[in-house]
């Protein structure tokens, strides 16, 4: 059944209406429809069409947004104990977890793909050994990478600044950090593979639910709270691992209870390579996506490093105060992969492609008005989440706001398309962002003949235009992502390569 058919179904009403639990969720999701209801007056969305992505998008967009608060708590705490240096060796650090996180999210969005087509067939057998094979899959890559991180953290971050202060803070949390990888990754496939099935408040609910533990084992370790020492950033670093490790605990039992629209069978097949092969045929281009991004962004944190800490620690602060108000775009993409990917399973091609058209326009009115409120309020952010150079995070959040219409567009239309499986063209938008525009740009911010003492060798490749090419970079970057994915969306060559995932997963071969 897809989310449209289950919809009424979830939310029936029951005897159980009159418990004041359920009478609050129902009073928060009129009030919460209320908004997509209020664009379909202007004709900004269809209503319907509106409901239904606002319905899936909502809880991923607070999970999201609930766990990049915390992530940013950690700045703010790591900046009041220890200041700028530290806050810096924090962003180098969770940079190359940000690795882990990229091949992590690829592969979700592979289980996402296809557990939403075989949903959108009726297939729960199939949509069940899907979630299996993704669990193989990320034992499979993601122990390797824990055990690099463990053992090389200090030379990774010994490529990113010449700093013996932020190299030894910045591995300390690295290694602790890496050790719950397993864990990360598996929260990430398994609430990619509840929204492939239309439920995304579970993964809500299961990821939401150790961020309170998370902040306050974060509070207690890096000040040294009662009878704790203070252990600084590692303080930091064992609260995300611990969380991790929660939420992954939560979400096998959810898997095993029987309880849930998918499950997890220990018996029966353990080994599909005809689904194995599709859920890597989507990754591999989304794989590459996250990790070009990614690695991108060392030689771009190179260039800030070079500029001074203090715009590494601005940078870092003010990228994830805009984070948060970017966050629904991330919900939006989900929702559109989940009910485009329905659609093509159903062979309702039409329906498909206005699921894609109506989220786009959904994700573009809540990123002008959240983008809006951030720039309005930019100065008070700033101070309220402890920036040294508040003067310079107030800058940052200001060049990152105005690219967020850019960002709800690429990252909506990438949505709309994973959801097809359709995900070489992202790729290509990253390398075209990033590589021929972002770093380009950004490295013209340095003088001429610039040493990097970490790797011992010169560049010259700079004009010394400081942060004015910084900002220029971010924006051209961005807007170029956004332009390359609608223009194949629009294209409608997707709807093929949707066909055809869908017939290679029915008839179980290449």
């Amino acid at each position: 059944m897809t989310y449209r058919g289950r919809r009424q179904a979830i939310y029936s009403p029951t005897l159980s209406v009159a418990h004041v639990g359920h009478s609050l969720r129902d009073g928060i999701r009129s009030a919460l429809q209320r908004y997509p209801a209020w664009l379909a007056r202007f004709g900004i969305v269809d209503r319907e069409m509106g409901e239904e992505i606002f319905e899936l998008a909502v809880p991923v967009i607070i999970s999201g947004g609930l766990r990049t608060l915390v992530r940013t708590i950690d700045f703010v705490m790591v900046s009041i104990a220890l200041g700028s240096v530290a806050v810096a060796a924090l962003q180098f650090g969770f940079q190359y977890s940000l690795l882990t996180l990229g091949v992590g999210l690829a592969l979700a969005s592979g289980t996402i793909s296809i557990v939403s087509r075989f949903t959108g067939a009726r297939d729960t057998e199939r949509a069940n050994l899907a979630l299996k094979q993704s669990l193989w899959l990320t034992l499979l890559i993601s122990i390797p990478f824990a055990i690099i991180g463990v053992i090389w953290a200090g030379p990774l971050i010994d490529v990113l600044t010449d700093d013996p202060q932020a190299i030894a803070l910045g591995a300390i949390y690295l290694k602790l950090l890496m050790v719950s990888t397993p864990f990360h990754f598996w929260n990430i496939v398994a609430s990619r593979a509840m929204a492939g099935v239309g439920d995304t408040r579970t993964p809500m609910y299961i990821r939401t639910s150790s961020l309170p533990t998370n902040t306050l084992i974060n509070a207690v370790l890096i000040f040294g709270l009662g009878p704790f020492p203070s252990l600084g950033i590692a303080g930091a670093a064992i609260g995300t691992a611990v969380a991790n490790v929660l939420q992954a605990a939560i979400f096998t039992a959810a898997f095993l209870s029987g309880r849930f629209s998918i499950e997890l069978n220990l018996a029966g097949p353990h080994v599909d390579f005809a689904i194995i092969r599709e859920i890597v045929r989507v990754s591999l281009p989304l794989s590459g996506t996250k990790l070009a991004g990614i690695a991108a962004r060392f030689p771009f944190l190179f260039v800030l490093g070079a500029l001074g800490t203090n715009v590494v620690a601005a940078y870092a602060i003010g990228r994830r105060i805009v984070t948060l108000a970017r966050m629904p775009a991330f919900g939006y993409a989900t929702a559109s992969s989940t009910l485009v990917g329905q659609a093509l399973g159903n062979d309702d091609e039409n329906t498909a492609e206005r699921y894609g058209w109506q989220t786009f326009r959904l994700s573009l009115a809540t990123g002008v008005i959240l983008g809006t409120g951030v720039v309005l309020g930019a100065r008070e952010l700033a101070v309220l989440f402890g920036a040294d150079n508040v003067g310079l995070t107030v800058t940052f959040i200001y060049v990152f706001s105005a690219a967020i219409v850019g960002f709800s567009i690429s990252r909506t239309f990438q949505g709309a398309l994973r959801g097809a499986g359709d995900t070489k063209v992202p790729f290509y938008a990253t390398l075209v962002g990033n590589y021929a525009i972002r770093l380009p740009i950004s490295f013209l911010a340095l003088s001429t003949g610039v040493t990097i003492t970490a790797l011992g060798y010169t560049v010259a490749p700079g004009l010394g235009l400081g942060l004015t090419a910084v900002f220029v970079s971010i924006w051209a970057d961005i807007y170029a992502r956004a332009a390359i994915n609608w223009t194949r969306y629009r294209s409608n060559r997707w709807k093929a390569i949707g066909r055809a995932g869908v017939a290679r997963a029915r008839a179980g071969v290449d």
